[in-house]
Formats: structure tokens, sequence, C-alpha cells
């Protein structure tokens, strides 16, 4: 990419581009998806290159791309039509996107006669309601209208496609999606400081949590969280510099402060056909017990047999129970502790086993950092660990499916190196009389892997990136990882990057005292512009536990705070997390 000419002001980058979103190369399709059949791949898209984004379809056989959904007379979710609870779950999320932002496929594979004969199709939540959409292209149907003043909050459809849960005015419904009206499951939340369905601050902001009902796989039960945060103050955060006055220029939430209580979180089975709810032996957050190991609600799960299993957190953050409950009871018995001395991280990796043809059927998969390094670990059904799955001064990153016929695992990781994730497939079931055999990479190209998986196991997608490639999106073989066909490719002379003359930054390698390996990003001025260094530096660093900030990804090369500065002939230096750490404790930088 050639320099910027030191005379010519109109390649400096303007300032506005740090806030500008979509990133340049970041117009890719997202939230992508197989049909029920697998015949179809949807994805939303924006066409014009905007954050508004409509639901489109690729048929895989007819190798074509159509509109499937665009919200109804030009709509959809605009700043302006959001409630106050999707606003600040929109926050929460960090999500900016515009029109649809999210969708479901109604039918899935077919567990029953009923299920067979729903039709494919989708649902799309909007301001104004739940759209249902037929696959085939007819006209979208409003199956729930929404209303600011009751918005319908994080809808979901039961496994089978029947039906339809959502919270409204702080309390779980659930709607027939073969006719009928809507039917409210939880009662005594509104007026009281409750809420029920919903995920509460801590668990959205910091956990990763965004969901507070989960349907059973047999889609007969709805378990619920019920939040209370009656004895959490109130803080108020006034509107500065506007015009109004009163309640319309401050707002009022509970928030829980560092070292003050915290909501109480109680764990409810309902069936969704109605009833009372079965309550868990679980109460977080209570401070009338005399210890903290059941502070946080941090996942929900089901087992095949209906069973539920949660994840609790103590309030340091380094213990984690999986407790299983008997939903008819509610009694619960330990499955596991995971314990480490600094920090337990959260993950999405627990996978129950239910094929029922193999002596480890009512077990799970577990991912532990015991080592070190997070790792798949094989659990029978009563907890008990029988063996790692993975292993090696690596990490696992995301399970991306299970084949228990075939007995092998699929997963995402860093096997091939820190800066990069790929797609792996391993035995689920080893010898553990041998030493464990190394996982197949499944994925090409350096940089960042992402993949969704297909229904029957023989196809992903994968959107791939790296510092040099903006996001492309392919489907590929999961057999042996070969491309059957580009769904979406980007060249690199993106015509903002390149109107822009942003340069990709480089990744530098420093070895700490102990030998390990460390990185950062280097975002150099124009030498031709600017004149050999030595130049201002700025250090960009984010020294919280979890994010990866340095790697080979197209997103570190449209850092447009760094590429701004680096354009103003300013040197940037970003850190990853561990780098940071080493600095702090005596490293230095030459």
């Amino acid at each position: 990419m050639p320099a910027a000419d030191a005379n010519d002001e109109s390649f400096l980058l303007p300032v506005e581009e740090i806030v500008q979103y979509p990133l340049p190369g970041y117009v890719a399709p997202s939230s992508i998806s197989f049909s029920p059949d697998d015949r179809a791949v949807a994805y939303l898209f924006s066409p014009d290159s905007t954050l508004y984004r409509k639901v489109y379809a690729f048929d895989v056989a007819a190798r074509r791309h159509d509109l499937v959904f665009g919200p109804p007379d030009g709509g959809g979710l605009d700043e302006a039509n959001l409630s106050p609870e999707e606003k600040l779950r929109r926050e929460r999320a960090r999500e900016r996107g515009l029109g649809v932002t999210r969708y479901e496929w109604r039918a899935r594979p077919a567990a029953s006669t009923a299920a067979a004969a729903v039709k494919p199709g989708i649902i799309v939540p909007l301001p104004t309601g739940v759209y249902f959409q037929d696959i085939c292209g007819s006209e979208p149907e409003l199956k729930l209208p929404s209303s600011p003043g009751s918005p319908i909050i994080d809808p979901h459809l039961s496994p089978d496609g029947s039906m339809l849960a959502y919270v409204r005015d702080d309390e779980l419904h659930v709607l027939n999606l073969s006719g009928g009206e809507p039917r409210q499951l939880t009662f005594g939340a509104r007026g009281n400081g409750k809420t029920n369905g919903l995920a509460e601050y801590i668990a959205q902001e910091e956990m990763e949590r965004k969901t507070g009902f989960w349907w059973s796989p047999d889609s007969k039960f709805i378990a619920f969280a019920e939040v209370d945060s009656s004895e959490i103050p109130l803080f108020r955060i006034m509107h500065q510099g506007k015009s109004s006055v009163g309640s319309d220029a401050q707002e009022d939430h509970a928030y829980p402060f560092a070292g003050a209580a915290n909501v109480k979180v109680r764990i409810g089975v309902v069936p969704a056909c109605g009833g009372q709810p079965t309550w868990m032996d679980l109460l977080c957050g209570s401070q009338d017990r005399t210890d903290s190991e059941e502070e946080y609600l941090a996942r929900i799960n089901w087992m095949p047999d209906n069973s539920l299993i949660a994840q609790v957190l103590n309030r340091s953050h380094s213990r984690l129970n999986i407790l299983k409950f008997d939903i008819k009871t509610g009694q619960k018995e330990i499955l596991l502790v995971e314990e480490l001395d600094v920090w337990i991280t959260l993950h999405d990796c627990f996978t129950p086993l239910d094929k029922g043809a193999n002596k480890f059927s009512g077990g799970f998969i577990w991912a532990s950092e015991k080592t070190g390094f997070r790792h798949l670990y094989l659990h029978d059904k009563n907890g008990t660990c029988l063996g790692p799955i993975t292993q090696g001064d690596w990490m696992v990153e995301q399970i991306a499916g299970v084949n228990e016929n075939a007995g092998i695992v699929y997963f995402t990781g860093t096997m091939d190196g820190p800066l990069e994730a790929n797609l792996y497939s391993t035995n689920l079931f080893p010898d553990w009389n041998q030493p464990l055999q190394p996982p197949r990479r499944l994925t090409n190209g350096n940089g960042r892997h992402a993949v969704i998986l297909d229904h029957q196991l023989q196809r992903f997608i994968d959107v791939h990136d790296s510092l040099r490639s903006p996001p492309r999106v392919l489907l590929c073989s999961l057999h042996d990882g070969s491309v059957i066909m580009p769904l979406y490719e980007q060249q690199i002379t993106v015509p903002r990057f390149r109107k822009l003359q942003a340069l990709f930054p480089e990744i530098v390698q420093i070895e700490a005292k102990d030998g390990t390996p460390l990185y950062g990003a280097l975002y150099l001025p124009d030498e031709k512009k600017y004149g050999p260094p030595p130049y201002k530096t700025l250090i960009s660093v984010y020294g919280g536990p979890s994010v990866q900030s340095v790697c080979d990804s197209w997103i570190n090369t449209v850092d447009m705070r760094a590429q701004y500065l680096r354009n103003k002939g300013i040197l940037v230096w970003k850190e990853s997390e561990m780098l940071s750490l080493h600095f702090e404790n005596g490293g230095r930088m030459i």
C-alpha cells in the first residue's frame, strides 16, 4: 500500500473514524446459522455497508443468496424506538447493530410428529413485536405485538419450535404458535423489586450470561431466574447538558457496589403449560448465610434426562460448584468443584452426553484450567473425571460440536499458536492407557477462525480473518477441512481502509525471564512522513482477565484509535494481558 504524501493533508485519518461503525471490512455476514435441514445458511447482512441489517439465506444446492426478511415498512430497530430495558441490554452486550439484530429458526430436526409438521421459517424480534417469516418467502406474520410501555424482552423458541417464551412486565410468558392467547407463567415480581426470567446486571456485564430462562430439551419445562434487587440501594445518574429537568433528566438503577450486597438469585422450574414453579435448593447472594460459596449464578444447563445443572461461583471467583438438581423436588447434589488460587475463567464448554449407545451416556465434557491451560475432560454421570481429552501448552477456546456415535469432539483452540484460533477434531473417548493422539486441524490459513457446524456434522462455516485479510466466509467439509465454496469474500483493498491509508501493525515477541513468549502489537508512524524514531509513544493495555487483545486478526489492523494516533506521528504499543503483567512485575521494554 503506498505511503501518504507528507504534504497531502487529505490523507490524514479523520478523528470521526475512531467512532465510525461498522469498522472497515467488518460488513461481512454475521449471526450465521444452518437451517434445520442444513439446506440453507441464514445470516444478517447490510448490502449498503451500514449497521442496518436484514436476514438473508444462501441456498446451498442452488448457490443463490436471497433476502428472507426485511423489517416491514422499512422499520426495524434503531436507537429511537428502543425501550429502556433493551437499551441497557444492548449496552451490556456491546450491540451496535440496527434493523434486524437477531433471529431464530423455528423448526429444529424433528423429534416428533408434531415437530415435523411445523413449517420451516424464522422468528424475528423487533421493537414492534415478534414476526414469523416463512422461509419460502411469503409475507411476514406479526405473531406477538409489542409496545414501548410493555416491551417483549428476550424471546426464545422452544426446542420443538411450537412455543415462544419471553419476558414482559418483569414476568415470564409463553405463546403457543399454533394459536391461542399468551400465558403468564410467573407472578409476584413487578412492584416488589424482582424480575422473573431476566439476567441481572452482573450476569450480563461480567459473566456473559445474557438470558434468565432456559427451555428443557423436551420443551415441557422452563427454568428461570428470580432476581431480587429490593435490598440494593438505588444509584442516580444525572443527564448532564440536557434541557430536560426532573425525572426526565435522571436515571435510578439498583447497583451493587464492590464489597456491598449483591442481588439475590434463585432458580425455579415451571411447566410450559402453566402451573406452580418448583424452587431449586439454591439462593445466590444471600446475606443470611455464613459463607459466600453461592454468590453468583454463572450458567444453567439442562441434561437429557431433564435434570438441571447450575454453575455457581463464590464471591472471590476462586471456586466454582457444578450442582445437579432434581426438578421435581428441587434437591441438589454437587457434581464437580473447580477451584483455583487466583481466578476461575467462565466458559461455555459444559456439554452433556446423551446418545445412550456408549458407557459414558449421562456424563459430560468439562473444560478446566487446572494444568494452567484450558483443556477438555470427560466426566461420568456422577461427576467423576475419567481423564483428559486434550492436553498441552495451549488452550481450548470453545466446543464447536460433538459426534458421540463416531466418538469425535470438534473444538476451536490455539494449538498452532496463541495468536491464532483454529478448528480441530480429536477422540472423544481416548484410551488413557496410551498417550493422547494430537488433535487434527481442519481449518486453513493463518489468523483466527470462528466456525459453525451443521446439524448432521458434515460441513461447517468458517469465518476467517487475519491481520492482512478482512473477514471472509467459507463453506467447508468437516471431513477434511477442504473448501466447498466461498459464501462471502473481501479483497484486501477494502475501499474505506485504502482511503484511510491505514497500515498493518507489527506483532512483536518478547521473552519473559522464565522463557515464556509474550506478544505486543506495534503501530509505527510513517518514517517518510515523520522521520526516524524516537517518536512520542502511547502504551495501550487492558489489564483484566480473559481478553487476548493482541492476536492475528483484522480487528487489530482496523483499531482506528491506534491508526489515528500513528497517522499523527505517535507510536502505539498494544500489550496483551500477560505482557502487561510482565512489565508491572519488573520487565523492561527496550
